[in-house]
């Protein structure tokens, strides 16, 4: 029951957004491929955590990185 209401907040969420977004911006997307994802332990925070403090560090590598 409570995953569906997440699921539910989550999906009109992103849609008030994108309605939002494509006001200013109309050629607005989510990003492709990418996924939500619940934080359910501290080893799984403590992961995510470290990727986001970590990860501009490697954009000087990034192939896609606007220069």
């Amino acid at each position: 029951m409570i995953n569906d209401n997440i699921s539910r907040i989550i999906r009109w969420y992103k849609g008030r957004c994108s309605f939002e977004m494509r006001k200013i911006h109309a050629d607005f997307a989510w990003q492709p491929r990418f996924h939500d994802h619940i934080i359910r332990n501290r080893e799984s925070f403590e992961r995510i955590q470290k990727y986001i403090i970590n990860n501009p560090l490697h954009w000087k590598e990034d192939k896609f990185c606007r220069k």
